[in-house]
Parts: C-alpha cells; structure tokens; sequence
C-alpha cells in the first residue's frame, strides 16, 4: 500500500511539557502511511512516528545516515549532521563498513565492565558537586550547579580534555544544538571545538596520558584528523544529552516520590523524556517501502524518536510514568549498528546521579511552578535551560 497523496504537516512541532512530544505526533503516528514536511527550501522529508516503522528505518540498509547524499534533511546548513569534510571522524554520519571501523575502535571503552570500573569516579563527581551546593545555601540551579557539571565532570576526565574548559565547550555547544542559531554561528562553533581538540591531540601525540585519547592515538586506527572529530562527537554527547536527562528526571520523580530509589526508574525516564527526539537524520539510496508508504531514492527521513517512545502499540498508557513496565525496548539511544555508544555511560551516570541527590538531600523541592520552567523549546535536544531548587 502507497499513499498517493500523503500529509503534509509544519515542523518541528512544540513539546507540550514535561516529558510530553509535540501532540502533533498522535497524528502522524494514526494516519495511514507516513506522512511528509518541509525543512526549507522545499525539501521535502518523511517523517516516522510508529515504534515499528521507526526501528525499520534505523536498520534497513537502504537507508543511510550519510549527510554527503542528495536528499538528507538538514536544519539549515550546518545543522544536523555534519558532512565527513567539515568534520572528519563524526563517525555517526557514516554507513558500514566505514561506521564500522570507528565503533570497532572505541566499543572496549563503554563496556559494563569498563563503566563498572568508572563508577567510584562517577560516585566521587556526583558527591562533590553535592558538597558544593550544599556548601552554598540551601537553593541553586540544579542545571548550572549540577546536572550539567557533573556529566561534563566525567565525559573531560574520560577523555583527558582539561575540565577547566568545560564553560567553552559547554557553550560552543549550546550553540550547535540550538534552532535560534544561524548557520554561521553554529559553523563557527563547531570549528572552534574541533581547533581546540585538535591542539589537544598534538600535545596527547608529544606527552600521552592514562587518558582515552591517548588511548586511541596508540591504538593507531584513526588519524589525528578523525580523533579530532571522534573527541568532538564524544565531547557533545557525552555531556549535553545527559544533563537535560538527569534534570527533567528530577522533576518526574519529585512528581513521583515513590519511586525515588527504585533502579527501574532510568529505563522508564529514558524512554519518556526522549530528548534526543530529532538526532537520527537519514536519507534512502534506495527504494524502499516503510509503514506502507514508497520512500524513493534521494528522499530524506526523521525518525521521530519521542513518537516511537510514546506509541501506545509499543508501550500501554506512553504517557504514564511506570518504571515497572517492561520498557527496555525504547529506542532513547536509537536503534540497530547506530545505537547510542555511550548508552552504559548514561545509565550509570543517572543511576548514581538519582540514587545520591535524593539520599542526601531528601527535601529537595522544585523552587517554580513547572510550567513556567524554561524548557528547550529552542533546540534539537530537549531538556532545562535553568532548574530552581531549595530543600
């Protein structure tokens, strides 16, 4: 079954709070086919909302996440994924085989045994940080003091990247995931961390550490050139995704008290925040057919990650926070040879994170009405701007 006239709808529709998509994605996910939109310049894209259709997407081989073919969705120029000129290394823009060599590569890094390994370290962060806030007062911005510094913490100490400069990548990168920003902002943006990790790797190569990107400049599987953007990739994952998981989880379960100390619960936030709604971009090379509908060759797809996380065929009541549901099959760190790398790092990073905070500062209590918190409405990645706290 094709769809000889699909829907065309306006995007990126607006999230409706807290953990809620855009309502939009009910829609798409209840008529038949796909349906389409526009992302400037009258480039038409599919999007996907159904659980299944989406895990197809990210499978099947006739489709690419290479942003080099014609066809691939971009939020302007240089949003989305960047191409392999601009950034060498940005290996989640490549197709196997080449995909291939670079998770091959960095996979023995983000074992369970090697985060198991990580979690004193991970521990000591997440005390320190409470030790400051509570140093402090007994009010803060729980984004600003702790949900961000404390991913940040952990992915520079990994890497080997001075965590004094934590505030330049942390704003180079609010720039990049940012739609009010124009393109040669995030251009410049992105050059800027990629010259900065750059010289790193010059003095790693001269002086080598205990650290991964000595690590893999030993290894000798990549060149300077593509650990520069492997560093980069990793750098911006590695603290953005989970700072905005770690502060929207603390609002659900202060709404949720119950379930405060119950592990169930990083599974079942992962899937209902879904932040990185909007990251998994691809193109087909091929015919192919998803939902019933003809995708052709040169066609861009978004797989609406958030819609599939929230879609009642593959998860009852979606919109219902319940960590004892069996919900190991959401597609928060994507799906298939592209799922997230860095998914055992985030999960132990929330664990730790829920598990101290509320042991050690039990009174803790959202210090605004949530609905006037200020949300990212604003950029690719969903999360807080700022969250108010006091106990």
């Amino acid at each position: 079954m094709t769809i000889a006239e699909p829907h065309t709808v306006d995007f990126p529709g607006r999230r409706a709070g807290v953990p809620f998509p855009p309502p939009e994605y009910a829609d798409i996910r209840a008529r038949p086919g796909l349906v389409r939109t526009s992302l400037g310049a009258d480039a038409k894209v599919w999007l996907v909302a159904r659980h299944e259709d989406v895990r197809t997407v990210l499978t099947d081989r006739r489709i690419s996440s290479n942003p080099t073919h014609s066809g691939f969705p971009a939020f302007g120029r240089t949003g989305g994924v960047p191409a392999p000129d601009q950034v060498p290394g940005w290996f989640v823009g490549m197709d196997p085989p080449e995909h291939g060599r670079f998770r091959k590569t960095l996979i023995p890094e983000f074992t369970v045994r090697k985060i198991k390994e990580l979690r004193p370290e991970i521990q000591r962060v997440v005390d320190g940080r409470i030790d400051a806030m509570l140093a402090a007062g007994n009010t803060a911005d729980l984004v600003a003091d702790f949900a961000l510094p404390v991913p940040s913490l952990v992915i520079t100490a990994l890497l080997g990247v001075p965590y004094a400069d934590h505030e330049f990548f942390e704003a180079k990168t609010r720039v990049l995931v940012s739609f009010a920003s124009t393109d040669d902002e995030r251009e410049a943006a992105g050059k800027h961390i990629l010259r900065y990790i750059t010289r790193l790797i010059t003095i790693k190569q001269q002086r080598p550490a205990d650290d991964l990107l000595s690590r893999l400049l030993a290894a000798g599987t990549m060149t300077p050139q593509e650990l520069s953007g492997v560093a980069m990739l990793l750098l911006i994952a590695g603290h953005e995704t989970t700072a905005n998981n770690i502060s929207l989880g603390v609002i659900t379960l202060l709404a949720n008290p119950g379930w405060i100390g119950d592990e169930r619960v990083v599974e079942e936030l992962l899937r209902l925040h879904s932040v990185a709604d909007l990251v998994a971009l691809r193109v087909a090379v091929e015919d192919v057919e998803i939902g019933g509908q003809l995708i052709k060759a040169g066609e861009g797809i978004i797989p609406l990650v958030a819609a599939a996380n929230h879609d009642s065929g593959a998860f009852a009541g979606p919109a219902q926070f319940d960590p004892a549901r069996a919900a190991r099959h959401h597609v928060a760190f994507g799906y298939g040879v592209h799922q997230c790398l860095g998914q055992n790092l985030v999960r132990a990073e929330m664990e730790i994170v829920y598990r101290t905070l509320f042991e050690r500062i039990p009174t803790l209590e959202i210090a605004a009405p949530v609905e006037e918190l200020p949300f990212k409405y604003d950029g690719i990645l969903f999360g807080l701007h700022a969250l108010p706290v006091k106990w």
